[in-house]
């Protein structure tokens, strides 16, 4: 497969990716983006006020490292935050923001603990995601939401915008988006048990799960 052949095949594949969060009511309305680190310094975002339900390949932007529009339609304002955060980590390949029901809820709870806002209580949050760091609340494109997650992109897979979302990274764009889909599923077992008697995971217990990996 070429070069670009590959990248055509990433564009198809994030299309239909973002439309099955769309479908499965992860994303509604024109909220949510989504980027991939492309080759030579270019990444691919979704568009300024696209429905994650209605993308065309055609019409995903990429950017150089700067920011600067090399083809597509106008990228998402919170371009920025992407950008910054792949700037900082270069283990970090893709990047899914979701304002998804249940994370979403948990980002409007106040008194969060800012270093893990949810606790473990499965394997399959400790392998996925691992915790889930508490960002400040600020207001949607405001570049201290890139400062932030920039500053904390070395910390961990996952940042929780205070009242806005989710910010989700991944090795590839599959990664990503199946580590979101695991942390949305943790965030919704955990409203369901609330009230009640939670086991959480010890320390042995996650620590034995990160030594294996997922």
């Amino acid at each position: 497969m070429t070069a670009l052949s590959s990248e055509q095949q990433l564009k198809q594949d994030l299309v239909q990716l973002a439309r099955s969060f769309y479908e499965r009511g992860y994303s509604v309305g024109g909220a949510g983006n989504i980027s991939v680190r492309l080759s030579g310094n270019r990444f691919l975002v979704t568009p300024t006020g696209s429905s994650l339900g209605r993308l065309r390949a055609e019409d995903l932007s990429v950017l150089d490292s700067d920011g600067n529009l090399l083809e597509g339609k106008k990228p998402s304002k919170e371009s920025v935050f992407h950008l910054a955060m792949y700037q900082r980590n270069p283990k970090c390949n893709a990047i899914v923001h979701l304002h998804s029901t249940y994370l979403t809820a948990l980002s409007c709870l106040d008194g969060l603990d800012t270093d893990n806002a949810i606790k473990a209580f499965t394997p399959y949050y400790v392998m996925r995601v691992g915790k889930l760091a508490v960002i400040p609340y600020y207001r949607p494109g405001s570049p201290d939401i890139a400062r932030e997650l920039s500053a904390r992109a070395l910390d961990g897979k996952a940042f929780l915008l205070a009242n806005h979302g989710v910010v989700v990274c991944g090795e590839d764009l599959f990664d990503a988006v199946d580590n979101t889909e695991e942390l949305e599923e943790t965030a919704k077992l955990l409203f369901l048990l609330k009230g009640q008697n939670i086991r959480y995971l010890t320390d042995d217990e996650v620590n034995d799960l990160k030594n294996r990996g997922k």
